[in-house]
């Protein structure tokens, strides 16, 4: 038996409440599914299960604040099961898709059914933006694919249709059990979300029906003062924590990006309205790759030694529309193409200000970056997210004179700026870092 226990959702978290449990003894869960819904001091965080296997006891109850590390469940492991996948096959356009559907139904597998190809990451994006479930829609484009005019055409008749209700997946699935319309019941979850507790206490007829076990009610919910003070105490407690163990530094640099805004007015004049950019997007850009070239700036302090991360995997402060800030992570950022990079970015900051981030999307970020730019900030010297050895900070872009090759003009410049962990590294490999970035934001064609 596996325990299940109490993530560790940030270098700030000491502690975590259970707000909901989307999950019940006897479910069957797989490794990535979401299993419960814990409250931080910053955020409301939909928690993954690490194992595969089936939930046998629920250990804590809905409402319970618990330390990290203790046991929330246990989880019998089960075997994965692998998904059968045929070998494609290089065959003409107008014969492989018949002749891989009679493979199929000798194989005793059912025909094929048009437009289930697996989508990319940027239709998969585009759909989870606009509300819309990808696996009913059929491809119009070659072999059943799906393409952007599907989801744009699938998000406009859904945008006609009376808005979903925003409730948990234990509560839709309470509802359809007992009869319960979502639309009739008033939510207390984050945001006013329907919560499970919600839909028994609408539920008609007799009380709830009994507990596989007794547990204590849950308590109040804390107030929206009590949760911004909790909040303010947890980022206080972090930050005094990164300036008394970390020697920090500084260095900034000014960053030419006349071409790279040449480059982005040109490409948002040819790009779908979908797929433009914004500057943010290619500083993010250059700051993932720059980690790439500098290693040395990408991981962690741990054990009086660096631990170089396994990927560049950005944290992006966010701030909150209550106050406080949160930092969720986009990983691989080095890899992501500038239209993704720019369709993640969105999804993460929404997410975040509506309490809808996952657990894995805010911890094991690798190098933190700021950009305090739309706040009017020429400059930022950030403080240090530990155990991370450096952070990255961008002001606004303005326009600045300056001389270029013997002639003065005006260009659009940015400040670049890094805080970085002495223990770590020195300067000298601070400014290489910087240089990198400057370099990168030059060639913009090339992120």
């Amino acid at each position: 038996m596996t325990e299940f226990t109490m993530p560790s959702l940030g270098a700030d978290m000491d502690a975590g409440t259970l707000q909901e449990w989307l999950v019940q003894p006897g479910d069957e869960v797989h490794k990535g599914d979401l299993v419960a819904v814990v409250e931080t001091a910053k955020s409301t965080i939909e928690v993954e299960c690490f194992e595969t296997g089936t939930v046998r006891k629920l250990l804590v109850a809905p409402g319970t604040t618990v330390p990290v590390g203790t046991a929330l469940a246990l989880i019998e492991p089960g075997a994965e099961k692998p998904r059968k996948r045929e070998p494609l096959k290089k065959e003409p356009l107008d014969t492989a898709p018949q002749r891989h559907e009679r493979h199929r139904e000798a194989e005793g597998e059912g025909p094929v059914q048009p437009g289930r190809t697996e989508a990319g990451p940027l239709l998969r994006h585009l759909a989870e933006r606009a509300g819309i479930a990808l696996e009913p829609l059929e491809g119009s484009g070659p072999q059943g694919r799906l393409t952007r005019a599907d989801v744009e055409q699938a998000a406009a008749g859904a945008a006609a249709r009376p808005p979903r209700v925003r409730a948990t997946p234990l509560a839709r699935r309470l509802a359809a059990e007992l009869d319960v319309d979502l639309a009739s019941v008033t939510g207390t979850g984050t945001g006013g979300a329907v919560r499970a507790v919600d839909v028994r206490t609408a539920a008609p007829g007799p009380a709830t029906p009994p507990s596989p076990r007794h547990v204590a009610p849950a308590p109040a919910r804390p107030s929206s003062e009590d949760r911004t003070a909790a909040m303010r105490r947890a980022i206080a407690n972090l930050m005094t924590r990164s300036h008394q163990e970390i020697p920090h530094y500084y260095l900034s640099t000014t960053v030419d990006m006349a071409t790279a805004m040449d480059w982005l007015h040109e490409h948002n004049r040819r790009a779908p309205v979908g797929e433009r950019l914004l500057p943010a997007a290619l500083l993010l850009k250059a700051a993932a790759l720059a980690a790439h070239e500098v290693p040395e700036l990408n991981g962690f302090w741990t054990e009086d030694h660096f631990t170089p991360g396994d990927g560049v995997h950005l944290g992006v402060a966010a701030s909150l529309r209550g106050g406080g800030l949160v930092a969720p992570t986009l990983h691989n950022a080095d890899a992501l193409e500038l239209p993704l990079l720019m369709a993640a970015l969105k999804d993460l900051v929404t997410r975040a200000r509506t309490g809808r981030l996952r657990g894995s999307e805010v911890s094991g970020s690798t190098l933190t970056v700021t950009n305090l730019g739309d706040q009017g900030v020429e400059t930022v010297f950030g403080v240090i997210y530990p155990p991370q050895v450096a952070l990255v900070g961008f002001g606004r872009l303005i326009d600045r004179p300056c001389a270029v090759d013997g002639l003065l003009g005006v260009r659009p410049v940015v400040t670049a700026t890094l805080s970085a962990d002495h223990r770590a590294t020195d300067g000298a490999v601070g400014a290489r870092y910087l240089t990198a970035v400057d370099r990168l934001l030059q060639k913009p064609e090339e992120l």
